[in-house]
């Protein structure tokens, strides 16, 4: 992240702080995949959203009103482990590289934390994060107490942090926005690649290979979230991540991916015809899955809640089933007592950040939340018709889903997705194409 940024975040979260309070976050540590090997890193997000800085055991503290306000603790340099893992900023560099007022080594951590926390009124910090932050947490406040006769006094109050911190990452900044459009730009060309390069007989981790080829070669060294590819009835199962299985002549698939692009998520979901060509039962519950997403899209703006734009699509979603005879019944009567939810079990959309399921409050379970300039979100409704539900066979075994991403703006929103088709005749000339 731009050194820029991540100050320009420092900033904001100084300013929302209470008086003469101190904030803590903790980064994330390697985490063994087998043996004597690790996953990549990847810093956690608000630590991230701070600093920018991307290497194990970092932590920021940030002193309001104090000099120096922020503080980095980072891994030491150390030639031996630079050699066989990989160089580090270290303690010298890292005030300059980061942009911070101070630099300690982590291993000085437990020294220099009552030092500089001494003297404030309240600590700030996300309890439950992790058990390194709140063990931290609990030595502090004790050797604060206990330590009056070497000049140290007590923290009055312990506040969580993520209020105020995720309040702040919810609204994005005109250059978080940049970052964002990039990420889904990358995500939007891997899959029309993908719809490009489908043909029966290819593997779901094939075009996964796909996807992951595009955004690597484009930027995104990452991806923002396991890459779900579901041929035929695996599109069923909702966050479907084997990716083992044949692409069968005349199923579809699903296709939910979404580049990382320093730091922030896409998140996309086409699907498809595996052969390139829509059967009339595919095209049918297509239809209604595309006409309830740009319905929902269309209501985006500010005032309007995420739990409005679902009521829409439920209207237009439960009416084609029953049209369809796969539902039967009165449709507001379905609707009230979600008798839909065997088809259309999960929410409409979602924040959309540093985390592809990001932070930030929705005010209730239904997401009633209205909707502000600079909140970035999901719409994705979909259907799925289980192999062994009880419907007419024709339909058995086909889910769908359809997702963009929507930037809410002033007087509207901006399809960050647009990019990437999903009107059906659009797909199939890309395919045959």
């Amino acid at each position: 992240m731009d050194q820029t940024l991540a100050a320009a975040h420092r900033q904001q979260l100084l300013a929302q702080m209470p008086e003469n309070a101190v904030a803590l976050v903790y980064g994330t540590s390697e985490v063994t995949r087998s043996n004597d090997t690790e996953f990549r890193f990847r810093q956690d997000s608000d630590l991230f959203y701070l600093t920018g800085f991307n290497e194990p055991d970092s932590v920021l503290l940030l002193r309001k009103g104090q000099s120096p306000e922020s503080v980095m603790f980072v891994r030491p340099r150390d030639e031996m482990m630079e050699i066989w893992h990989g160089r580090r900023l270290g303690v010298e560099r890292a005030p300059k590289a980061l942009g911070v007022d101070a630099a300690y080594s982590v291993e000085e951590l437990a020294q220099e934390l009552p030092k500089l926390v001494n003297g404030f009124d309240v600590l700030m910090h996300r309890p439950g994060f992790s058990k390194r932050e709140d063990d931290t947490v609990a030595q502090l406040l004790q050797r604060l107490r206990g330590g009056q006769r070497q000049g140290l006094a007590p923290v009055h109050r312990v506040q969580d942090l993520r209020q105020p911190l995720h309040e702040l990452r919810l609204h994005k900044s005109a250059a978080e926005l940049e970052l964002m459009a990039k990420a889904c730009q990358i995500s939007a060309d891997a899959h029309s690649r993908a719809m490009q390069l489908c043909q029966p007989g290819m593997f779901e981790y094939q075009l996964e290979a796909t996807i992951k080829h595009h955004c690597a070669m484009n930027g995104a060294v990452e991806m923002a979230y396991g890459t779900i590819v579901g041929g035929g009835d695996n599109a069923c199962v909702l966050h479907y991540t084997e990716n083992e299985s044949a692409l069968k002549d005349g199923e579809l698939v699903l296709i939910d991916a979404g580049a990382e692009y320093q730091g922030y998520a896409g998140d996309i979901t086409r699907t498809f015809p595996i052969n390139g060509k829509f059967s009339d039962e595919q095209k049918a519950l297509y239809r209604l899955v595309l006409e309830a997403e740009k319905a929902a899209i269309a209501m985006l703006k500010p005032g309007v809640a995420i739990k409005d734009a679902n009521a829409k699509v439920l209207q237009i979603m439960v009416g084609g089933l029953v049209a369809l005879g796969i539902m039967h019944g009165d449709v507001q009567t379905l609707i009230e007592t979600e008798a839909y939810k065997k088809f259309y079990m999960h929410g409409l959309g979602h924040w959309l950040g540093l985390d592809v399921h990001d932070v930030g409050d929705y005010h209730s379970a239904d997401r009633s939340r209205p909707l502000e300039p600079g909140m970035v979100l999901t719409i994705e409704p979909g259907l799925y018709i289980a192999p062994d539900a009880d419907v007419d066979p024709k339909w058995q075994g086909i889910g769908i889903r359809i997702e963009d991403n929507i930037a809410i703006t002033e007087d509207g929103h901006i399809n960050l997705t647009a990019a990437v088709v999903k009107e059906i005749a659009d797909i199939e000339a890309l395919m045959a194409g």
